[in-house]
């Protein structure tokens, strides 16, 4: 059952550029890890196996922030709740038209004027 009644606040989606700084600030952590992954790359000796795993996250990690920082609000889908809680109300029993339940018509007939006008002699 739908209703025309305002939409709850709590339901309602994130405001659009609370959700923009929400993924610049994303987006900015994963740039700074692969800034980590660059330095730790360079500075971490004797190079082994974490080396590539480094290089790996340098390479890579842009990649996955922009796709993380593109998937906006309007991926997840929103459902609307109302604030009030709905009370059913008792159904009542059907009862049989009676005349009194008849609609009232009213007919309006118009007729053209049969004597004219009269003048005031005044």
């Amino acid at each position: 059952m739908k209703t025309n009644r305002a939409q709850s606040a709590t339901s309602l989606p994130t405001a659009p550029r609370e959700d923009a700084d929400g993924r610049f600030a994303k987006y900015m952590l994963m740039m700074g890890i692969r800034i980590a992954c660059f330095i730790a790359m360079a500075v971490v000796t004797p190079y082994g196996w974490y080396t590539f795993v480094f290089a790996a996250g340098a390479i890579f990690l842009p990649y996955i922030a922009v796709i993380v920082a593109n998937v906006g609000q309007d991926a997840a889908e929103t459902t609307r709740i109302d604030p009030e809680r709905a009370i059913e109300a008792p159904r009542a029993a059907p009862t049989a038209p009676t005349a009194s339940d008849a609609p009232v018509v009213i007919r309006i007939a118009e007729t053209p004027r049969i004597d004219p006008p009269r003048e005031n002699d005044a």
